[in-house]
């Protein structure tokens, strides 16, 4: 247990625009962790990255030092200038054994999200370690503690209320944006068709607004999301050209900086003046600053969503200390099927090993004497030979138990 680790940067303790700059993208994640796991030795590991946490889950006799998470960053190809890396030092969280366990239990359960009882980053999870079992870089300690991960945060999903009328970033801002007074089906402009913007403008359409125009960098990969809101799509690259003016711009990009400075948006008002609604809820932000100071824009980002977050903390926090029991329980019960499981691998040579002795006995130590027997004897002799090699492989293995059953209950009492 103590060789489960966690490095994480969360939106509680990192800027959001800084948080950006340790997102990685699918197309280099592999590479990446490769890199990390043949560099530092790290056996099993996977990435999680969402829009306010960026967490490496890893097995490893690691000591979570400065050193060490100076060595993560460098073999992970970040690029943090050494001015700074002491910064970075001062933000990351580091949680080791059972409190790298209890952290990831709470964060399965939202408990740890801007927005308390937000089932998504559940299913973040499970997609992140999914993804990495796929590519080969998790093993048997992290399968037995996603197992119980998930088992835990859907007991607390279904016995407490912390997600009742959940609010997701994506409701955050679709409840904002209802407090602007929009036209009559207004001209969306969707930058962008990662899972953010989808969830978004699938909610837009859910109510009744149709008027959808979507940019994205590879326009292959907004195919689905253009069918469903039955909207035009264009590279990203056309942007620039786009003449049609907008009332509504929801915009969520990968990029590493701002992509709409005063230039383009001068140029995608195409001479239009009057109040526009801009949904960023990129990190790094895809709004230039200056297209904010110098416009006039109703702006929702995601930082502005934090003050209705803290309300909807206040209003579920009755409900933290039920699932704090559930958790509690969940890691108290796994506890014993992880030393259980570690008796079976260190145990899963024993029915070989009989299996020799026996091979062993009957071809070659007690070869003379079977070849005297009668064919009858024979058979009786091989019945009790096979009893007993089954009896041989299955005592060891119950008595292991046993023992750590009562291990268990006496550190319980």
């Amino acid at each position: 247990m103590k060789n489960l680790k966690v490095i994480a940067f969360t939106h509680k303790h990192v800027d959001l625009k800084d948080l950006g700059n340790l997102v990685i993208c699918n197309e280099e994640l592999d590479s990446r962790l490769i890199n990390l796991k043949n560099s530092l030795d790290i056996p099993e590991i996977f990435y999680i990255g969402t829009c306010n946490r960026v967490e490496f889950v890893f097995y490893g006799g690691h000591e979570l030092n400065d050193d060490f998470v100076v060595q993560f960053l460098d073999s992970m190809n970040f690029c943090v200038p050494a001015e700074r890396m002491q910064c970075y030092l001062g933000q990351v969280n580091r949680y080791s054994g059972l409190d790298a366990l209890n952290h990831l239990f709470r964060t399965s359960c939202s408990m740890e999200s801007l927005v308390v009882g937000e089932k998504e980053i559940l299913a973040q999870i499970r997609r992140a370690y999914d993804r990495c079992k796929a590519a080969g870089f998790t093993g048997d300690f992290l399968r037995l503690m996603m197992d119980r991960l998930v088992k835990t945060a859907k007991e607390v999903y279904t016995y407490t209320n912390i997600s009742r009328n959940p609010i997701s970033v994506v409701s955050l801002a679709y409840r904002k944006l209802r407090e602007v007074k929009l036209k009559e089906n207004p001209r969306i402009l969707v930058i962008g068709s990662g899972e953010t913007n989808q969830n978004l403008a699938k909610y837009l359409k859910k109510h009744k607004y149709s008027n959808f125009t979507i940019f994205n960098r590879t326009v292959a990969n907004a195919q689905t999301l253009a069918e469903e809101l039955q909207a035009p799509v264009y590279p990203l690259s056309e942007l620039k050209n786009y003449k049609k003016g907008f009332d509504v711009m929801i915009t969520c990009t990968g990029a590493p900086e701002a992509i709409i400075h005063e230039d383009l948006y001068e140029s995608l008002l195409n001479g239009e003046d009057d109040k526009k609604v801009i949904v960023d809820l990129a990190i790094p932000n895809d709004i230039d600053a200056s297209v904010i100071a110098k416009h006039p824009i109703s702006y929702i980002e995601v930082s502005s969503l934090q003050q209705i977050a803290e309300k909807n903390i206040q209003e579920r926090y009755a409900e933290l200390e039920n699932a704090e029991k559930i958790i509690e329980q969940n890691i108290k019960e796994f506890l014993p099927i992880l030393k259980q499981r570690r008796v079976e691998v260190a145990m899963k040579e024993v029915p070989e090993k009989i299996k020799e002795i026996k091979a062993m006995a009957l071809s070659e130590v007690f070869a003379n004497e079977v070849e005297q027997l009668d064919p009858q004897a024979r058979e009786v002799l091989n019945k009790v030979i096979n009893y007993m090699e089954k009896k041989y492989i299955k005592v060891p293995m119950v008595m292991a138990k046993e023992i750590l059953v009562k291990s268990a209950e006496s550190e319980s009492n």
